[in-house]
């Protein structure tokens, strides 16, 4: 099945049309300028041009939006404005493409693509699937079942936010190299072995496109892997859910 899957991330709003059967992206890449303002009535009139200016699109559309969602209602808004909090963002893009729109959060949605398609497939007990970019998002997984809208970045070591300590957005401010890098995500994972046990780790975002720069230099007892579809991966998540594809990865 052919569907628009959509990625709203501060970069801005990407789109491709991705073939949901094959997990491929076959089209073009579409994109907006960064976004400097996540209000809703700014980025409903981006959607609304990436869907139906760049893509013409008819038909159904999945968004990976950057905020725990449930029925499409947006939960908190820690990487977006606050006015999203209680809004119906299935309801909102639907109106406004005019196309039927299933909303997951970004990194649940990365998730899907690699556990259906990706590093994850057959992999039995709990999966974490971290995205390193201007944040670190996460999903997670239990004999291959989301458990959705896990907040893993948020929580904190030694006073610092995982996310603060070791996102690629502080890597560059605090211009560390690959190898400081390395250490500083090696203390994280370690973190999340002694909380959580997890069998699996997929590393994904702009981590994934370094991993030959850092996993060398990572040393922990858990199998880790980096992400197959590197920043695409939400799109092809994202598409999946509109699909209302069933099985082992499908939650709601």
């Amino acid at each position: 099945m052919e569907i628009l899957g959509i990625d709203i991330g501060s970069y801005g709003i990407k789109g491709c049309i991705v073939d949901t059967d094959k997990g491929e992206i076959i089209s073009e890449r579409k994109s907006t300028p960064p976004l400097d303002d996540t209000t809703p009535h700014k980025i409903l009139a981006k959607m609304h041009h990436i869907v139906r200016n760049e893509f013409n699109w008819d038909g159904p559309i999945g968004c990976a939006f950057p905020a725990p969602v449930t029925k499409g209602i947006v939960l908190s808004a820690k990487r977006i404005d606050d006015s999203w909090i209680d809004a119906d963002a299935e309801q909102l893009f639907s109106e406004i493409t005019d196309n039927e729109v299933s909303v997951i959060n970004d990194t649940d949605a990365t998730g899907l693509a690699e556990m259906y398609f990706g590093a994850g497939q057959h992999q039995d007990g709990l999966t974490i699937v971290l995205t390193v970019g201007t944040g670190i998002g996460s999903s997670l997984f239990m004999d291959g079942r989301l458990m959705p809208n896990s907040e893993l970045g948020l929580l904190e070591i030694q006073g610092l936010t995982i996310e603060e300590r070791a996102s690629n957005k502080s890597r560059k401010e605090e211009g560390i190299g690959k190898k400081e890098w390395a250490k500083r995500l090696q203390l994280v994972l370690e973190h999340l072995e002694k909380i959580l046990h997890p069998n699996l780790f997929i590393l994904g975002g702009q981590l994934s496109r370094k991993a030959n720069k850092t996993f060398p230099y990572i040393k922990i007892n858990t199998t880790f892997k980096a992400a197959s579809f590197l920043n695409d991966a939400s799109i092809v998540g994202a598409a999946m859910i509109a699909s209302k594809k069933k099985g082992a990865f499908y939650y709601r």
